[in-house]
């Protein structure tokens, strides 16, 4: 069987060292060393100016919403994962949908501004595959409508856009570190801005909105993480730079051995790196995509249409919009297996058994 993902684990010996200085210590959680050493890790690795490392991506997006004090409609991306548009109903807000880039897969920059109300607060857009929306545009519109934005980055771990971290960008910008991602600490996320009193007031919303022994500052929820997971954290970061170089690799096999698939790749930004977080094909059409997808199944080779339905026409608790190019897209998208542990044999054989399915 071969999984469209797998969580990468170290060498259990090396997450047992941790576990002995947890022990040790008989601290768990409330924001311990681990978790403390992780926040500072990642700060220096991807050079950001301040970041917190919180429960998970769904948390990091709500205390984003929370913190700036968004009300109203916040324009949105309709192809994504849920907890994009969940995160904004679920802080009492509207989200206004706008339609992708068919190319880039992205929120299209040149249809936010019709979208744009006297209720419209913000945006949150997200970097679809970990492929960076037009920041630019994206900042240029929100200065000229006073709104703030925010970038959901789940997939985005180590992307950098015009030399910089793709999380510099945005008003606050979010990452999930979830078993599935590249780079994981079993749950987790992050958040990220460059204002450090907007840090300062996240920090403590972070922990109940606790601001001293006997004080609160903000409405918080208790959005730490624990030490168990920051030392997963800690241990994986040993590996990242061959997780991503692997993936990496995976992701030129596929691309050498489908030259001939009846599909596009999403089109990346011009002026940024891969870090190979998903290994997607849009297919020539639905019927080709569903033949296909039976042909790995019969093998038990798992696939992922990954983003569908889009969440304008599948979410019980908003009225359904028709989103012409994404609810198009999301019927021909495919994520095929990518994973540290995915042998080339493994990956050469998919190949075969999808021009095989393709050309019958």
């Amino acid at each position: 069987m071969i999984p469209v993902t797998k969580p990468f684990l170290p060498p259990i010996e090396d997450y047992k060292k941790y576990l002995d200085d947890i022990w040790s210590r008989n601290w768990l959680t409330n924001m311990g060393p681990l978790a403390s050493k992780l926040e500072m890790t990642l700060k220096d690795y991807l050079s950001v100016n301040h970041l917190l490392y919180v429960t998970n991506g769904t948390v990091a997006l709500q205390l984003a919403i929370k913190a700036l004090e968004l009300n109203g409609e916040i324009i949105t991306t309709p192809f994504s994962f849920v907890a994009t548009t969940s995160s904004i109903v679920w802080e009492g807000c509207m989200p206004k949908f706008v339609d992708i880039d068919p190319h880039t897969l992205n929120i299209d920059p040149s249809k936010i501004e019709a979208a744009i109300g006297p209720d419209t607060s913000a945006i949150l857009a997200t970097h679809v595959y970990g492929n960076p929306c037009d920041v630019e545009a994206i900042d240029k519109i929100a200065k000229k409508h006073n709104l703030k934005v925010i970038y959901d980055g789940a997939h985005a771990f180590g992307v950098k856009v015009n030399g910089k971290s793709i999380f510099e960008y945005g008003d606050i910008s979010t990452c999930s570190l979830h078993a599935t991602k590249l780079y994981h600490s079993a749950e987790g996320g992050l958040v990220i801005t460059k204002d450090s009193e907007l840090l300062k007031k996240i920090a403590h919303m972070r922990n109940f909105g606790i601001s001293g022994y006997s004080s609160f500052s903000d409405l918080g929820l208790n959005g730490k993480n624990s030490e168990l997971h920051a030392a997963m954290g800690l241990v994986n970061f040993d590996w990242l730079e061959r997780i991503i170089s692997r993936r990496l690799e995976i992701t030129e096999r596929y691309a050498e051995n489908l030259k001939n698939i009846k599909a596009k790749v999403p089109v990346w930004h011009k002026n940024s790196n891969q870090n190979g977080a998903y290994l997607v094909y849009v297919l020539e059409s639905e019927d080709l995509l569903l033949k296909i997808k039976s042909t790995l199944d019969s093998f038990e080779i798992f696939t992922r249409r990954y983003f569908y339905p889009s969440l304008s026409s599948s979410l019980p608790y908003l009225s359904p919009v028709d989103m012409e190019i994404t609810d198009d897209i999301a019927r021909r998208v495919l994520c095929l297996p990518l994973y540290y542990e995915l042998t080339n044999d493994e990956v050469d054989w998919i190949c075969r058994l999808i021009l095989r399915s393709q050309n019958n």
